[in-house]
C-alpha cells in the first residue's frame, strides 16, 4: 500500500501520538462517512495481508466493517455526488435511527484508532514487541493490547523457527489465535460497549435480530459452513444463558455479544481462515470495493 509506505518514509514513530498520527493519516477527513468506513476496512484487510498468519483480528475487523455500511444509510440521505456529508445538517435533521446510525459510525473510527496504531507500530518498528512494550507498559488501560500482541509474538516466534516440533508449532498457533481473541475481546469491552450503551431500545432490538456473519463467502453450501445468526444462537447455544439472566439476549449488551462472538463466530472464522485462497478473494473484494469508491473522492466543500 503505498500510502503506508509513504507515511512511514521519513522513519518510524517513537511516541504513541507518532504512531496514532500514521494511522490516521491513512484516512479522508472524519465528515467523509461512506468513503472513511471503505478506507478503514481496507486499511484491515492490508494489515492482515502484510502478516496474514498472526493478524487475524485484522482479518475480521475488514469483514465487520465492510458490514458497518449498511447500517449508515441513513445519511445517503444527505450524501451529494461525491460521497460528501455534511454530519452537522444531517444529525440536526432528527431521521429516525440518525443518531444511532452516527453511533455506529463512531464505532467504526474508534476501534481504528485505538488499535491500527499499535498494528502500524508492531509492524513498522525495529523491534516491535519491543516497541510496543515500551509505549503501552507504563498504562494500565492499555494491557490488554500489550498482553495480546505478546502472546501473538511468542507464537510468531516459534512458528518462525524451521526446527519446532509439530506440537510446538500447533501450540504456538492456538496462541496467535488466543492473542487475536484477546484483541477482540480488548476492543468489544473498552471500545465497542461504551457507545453501544448509548443506541437506543429500537435500534439494538433490530440489530440483535439482523446480525449475522457470513464473511462474505459465495456459494450455499460455503454460507451454510459459515453462516452465525446472533438470534439463532440466542434461541439455541445460547438459550441456557439467557435462561440463568432472565434477560432477552441482545446484541448490544456485552457478555451476550461476547458469548456469540467466542463461541460461534470465532470458531466459525478460524474454519474459513483455513482457506487462505477463499480468505484472499474475501478481502480483495472489500479493497475493490473502497477502490471503486475512491474514485469520486469525499472532498470537503471550499
Amino acid at each position: 500500500m503505498g500510502a503506508v509506505d509513504r507515511t512511514l518514509a521519513g522513519g518510524a514513530p517513537d511516541t504513541v501520538a507518532g504512531w496514532r498520527a500514521a494511522a490516521d493519516a491513512l484516512l479522508s477527513p472524519p465528515c467523509c462517512t461512506f468513503h472513511r468506513n471503505m478506507e478503514i476496512s481496507s486499511r484491515y484487510a492490508w494489515l492482515h495481508s502484510q502478516q496474514p498468519t498472526y493478524f487475524k483480528w485484522a482479518a475480521m475487523a475488514a469483514i465487520a466493517s465492510h458490514h458497518v455500511r449498511l447500517v449508515l444509510y441513513p445519511f445517503r440521505l444527505d450524501a451529494d455526488r461525491t460521497g460528501y456529508v455534511d454530519l452537522p445538517r444531517s444529525l440536526s435533521r432528527r431521521r429516525m435511527l440518525t443518531d444511532d446510525a452516527n453511533t455506529m459510525r463512531e464505532v467504526n473510527n474508534a476501534i481504528y484508532d485505538d488499535i491500527v496504531w499499535v498494528h502500524l507500530a508492531y509492524l513498522g518498528a525495529q523491534d516491535g514487541i519491543g516497541t510496543l512494550r515500551r509505549l503501552l507498559g507504563p498504562y494500565p488501560e492499555r494491557a490488554p493490547l500489550l498482553t495480546a500482541f505478546e502472546a501473538i509474538d511468542r507464537g510468531r516466534v516459534v512458528l518462525a523457527d524451521e526446527t519446532a516440533t509439530d506440537a510446538a508449532r500447533r501450540a504456538a498457533a492456538d496462541l496467535v489465535w488466543a492473542g487475536n481473541l484477546a484483541l477482540l475481546q480488548h476492543e468489544q469491552r473498552a471500545v465497542v460497549q461504551p457507545l453501544f450503551d448509548r443506541l437506543s431500545g429500537t435500534f439494538a432490538r433490530l440489530i440483535s435480530m439482523g446480525s449475522t456473519t457470513t464473511f462474505e463467502v459465495r456459494g450455499l453450501r460455503q454460507e451454510v459452513r459459515y453462516f452465525t445468526s446472533f438470534s439463532l444462537y440466542s434461541l439455541t447455544r445460547g438459550f441456557s444463558g439467557a435462561v440463568r439472566t432472565r434477560t432477552v439476549p441482545r446484541v448490544t449488551r456485552f457478555e451476550d455479544r461476547w458469548r456469540w462472538l467466542e463461541t460461534s463466530v470465532v470458531p466459525r472464522f478460524r474454519r474459513f481462515d483455513a482457506d487462505p485462497d477463499l480468505v484472499g478473494r474475501t478481502l480483495r473484494r472489500v479493497v475493490e470495493e473502497a477502490e471503486r469508491y475512491a474514485s469520486q473522492p469525499c472532498l470537503e466543500p471550499t
